[in-house]
């Protein structure tokens, strides 16, 4: 249940509107309207304190003197950037008001005026976990000072830690006021807003890519419009883009100039949909961890069957390595993907943190921080749009296989795409790397490490190395070196030796002992990539080496991919453990078991049942995560007993 209060305190406590409506009964109302099943007025922070000590659920808070459209209440209410958010205005600070400083959407300073980038705006929604820090930041700000008394409670909720994210107002209208003409011209402002057209654009993401903001995005908001007018939900739509990508996927593989031109035309429609999930989901103000979750999981599996549809594909057409060249984009993909996520992770930590903690300024490491910066803040620059293309985002990678694929075939197709990821990798690798050396955050110490790295059971049997990311680059070269021998003796027609496959999974096994090491390195967000290249590159080595069919070596990495990027999600929107994580045996585990069936000679076999095994297992997970547990949360929270 959401508990919305008004906080009845300060100068426009006793204020009416121009109707002689309270403003602390217009803001109940509208706290009403915006989807709060319980709505209190607090006469001060004492109450509200008491008031937050008997909630169990989200709590809205908002201050007598903002006058805001609907809209926004309802927007801060739902956000689905984090638990606690709080609202940010771009308006002058006024006597009594909090400043606030954000990096990366994070609130992480409030009252510092010098570097100040908005102002409080007077409403916060606070998570059910941060309930504690809000009730004793009520009674702490319960005493006085300068700022007003919902300006005291946020300072005081940012004082104890909570990470609080920022809302922005777009096209809507919020205004904190401390006089009659002040509320009377926001009110204005308030009635003047067309509020379909307004969610209509604010549907579409702010910040987007190139090819997405301007051959997609200047279209899709409709598409997302008409689904909802026929009441189809964003998961529908997600569903629908998937189809829409296997079909391209198929089309791909039967070659043919129509059919590589329907598939391009396909893959494009498809996404847009995946385009149109997420602004259905914005404009009609449905989110849910399901949803985030499923678009995620979603985009990969459409991406990876496309590189399997232009795979085999190329085969078909008689090139001998198209599969191979299939494995390569989606393990290349894969790992840039882990090194997207971890340093997104850094970099959040790092702006949490006070400046002087994070290294100087004036460093290499500094300056490349400080012109993105610039070049981040310069929308609509060439530079701007360059930087945002060059990294080679999902809508460049669709539009670069749709054109490829239609024109010149799925052979030109896979090539481009691994050419310009290599490129893409190489130099977003290295700014990040510089940058990450002058943040100097220990990343991997604020979440599980031992979750995110898929460690198995066989880890805690190790010694443990106080260099995790030495051992797991040792693991990945010996994988890939593995893998370069595999492929000339296959080339020869000679057997890979035995002891070479225990020697590189000796090596390989060296990487599970950092798992329990402190993971604080600077450079250290790289050691979930560096495993998952290791674990792919080890796979692919022993199936080549036993000669096992490559669609089937692509099946069990893409069976691995979906693993991985169930924790990616579940890391991104800060969940917990798969419930069936345990059970995947972790990539050493997984590894060894493959080096067996090698020396065995049975490598088909095996590739065939762990994949096989693995699926079931994430496919229960799933089912469980999604619909067993929470189905029994409902039952339990509506027992009498």
């Amino acid at each position: 249940m959401t508990l919305a209060i008004v906080l009845a305190a300060g100068p426009a406590a006793g204020g009416a509107t121009e109707g002689g409506e309270a403003l602390g009964d217009r803001l109940a109302a509208q706290w009403r309207r915006a989807g709060a099943d319980d709505v209190r007025v607090a006469a001060d922070l004492a109450e509200l304190a008491d008031l937050v000590a008997g909630a169990t659920g989200p709590v809205l808070v908002s201050g007598v003197d903002l006058v805001a459209h609907t809209a926004v209440l309802r927007h801060l209410a739902t956000s689905p950037v984090g638990p606690t958010v709080a609202l940010v205005l771009t308006d002058p600070p006024a006597a009594g008001q909090a400043t606030v400083r954000e990096e990366r959407g994070q609130v992480v300073a409030v009252g510092d005026d010098a570097d100040a980038t908005g102002v409080f705006g007077g409403a916060l929604r606070v998570g059910a976990a941060d309930l504690p820090a809000l009730a004793d930041a009520a009674r702490a700000a319960a005493a006085g000072g300068p700022l007003g008394a919902v300006d005291r409670l946020v300072a005081a909720l940012a004082a104890r830690g909570p990470l609080i994210f920022a809302h922005r107002v777009r096209l809507l209208v919020a205004h904190r006021v401390g006089d009659a003409a002040g509320r009377v011209a926001a009110e204005a402002a308030v009635a003047a807003v067309d509020e379909d057209r307004a969610e209509l654009r604010l549907s579409v993401k702010e910040r987007d890519d190139f090819f997405t903001t301007f051959f997609v995005s200047t279209w899709s908001p409709h598409v997302a419009k008409a689904a909802a007018r026929i009441g189809l939900g964003p998961s529908g739509v997600t569903l629908f883009s998937v189809l829409f990508a296997v079909a391209a996927a198929v089309l791909f593989g039967v070659g043919g100039r129509p059919a590589l031109v329907a598939g391009g035309v396909l893959l494009y429609l498809g996404f847009v949909l995946d385009c149109v999930d997420g602004q259905l989901a914005r404009y009609t103000r449905h989110f849910s961890a399901w949803g985030g979750w499923l678009d995620t999981m979603a985009d990969r599996f459409k991406e990876y069957v496309v590189y399997a549809g232009l795979g085999f594909g190329a085969t078909h057409a008689g090139f001998r390595y198209g599969w191979a060249l299939a494995l390569a984009a989606m393990t290349l993909q894969t790992v840039r993907h882990m090194t997207d996520t971890w340093y997104g992770a850094l970099h959040d930590e790092a702006a949490r943190r006070p400046k002087v903690v994070t290294g100087d300024a004036g460093g290499l490491g500094g300056k490349l921080n400080a012109a993105s910066t610039r070049v981040q803040a310069d929308t609509g620059s060439v530079s701007y749009w360059l930087k945002r293309t060059v990294v080679f985002p999902i809508g460049e990678r669709w539009a670069l296989i749709a054109v490829a694929a239609a024109l010149f075939g799925p052979l030109v197709a896979l090539c481009a795409v691994l050419v310009w990821g290599t490129l893409a990798f190489a130099y977003t690798g290295a700014l990040r790397t510089l940058r990450a050396r002058w943040m100097k955050v220990p990343v991997l110490t604020t979440v599980d490490a031992g979750l995110h790295r898929d460690d198995g059971p066989l880890t805690r049997t190790l010694p443990t190395t106080r260099r995790p990311l030495v051992t797991a680059l040792v693991g990945a070269v010996a994988a890939a070196a593995l893998l370069v021998w595999a492929l000339w003796a296959v080339h020869d027609g000679r057997d890979l030796p035995s002891w070479g496959v225990i020697v590189a999974m000796v090596l390989l096994l060296g990487a599970a002992q950092g798992s329990r090491a402190p993971h604080a390195g600077a450079l250290d967000w790289l050691v979930p990539a560096a495993l998952r290249a290791a674990e792919y590159l080890f796979a692919i080595a022993v199936g080549v080496a036993g000669r096992a069919p490559a669609w089937l070596i692509f099946a069990y990495v893409l069976v691995l991919t979906l693993h991985h990027y169930d924790l990616t999600a579940r890391l991104e929107k800060r969940q917990s453990a798969p419930p069936l994580h345990g059970a995947t045996l972790g990539w050493e585990g997984r590894s060894l078991l493959l080096a067996i069936g090698l020396v065995a000679g049975i490598v088909s076999i095996t590739l065939a049942t762990i994949g096989a095994y693995l699926l079931v297992v994430f496919v229960a997970s799933v089912v469980l995560a999604w619909v067993v547990l929470p189905a029994r949360a409902r039952g339990g929270a509506t027992s009498p007993g």
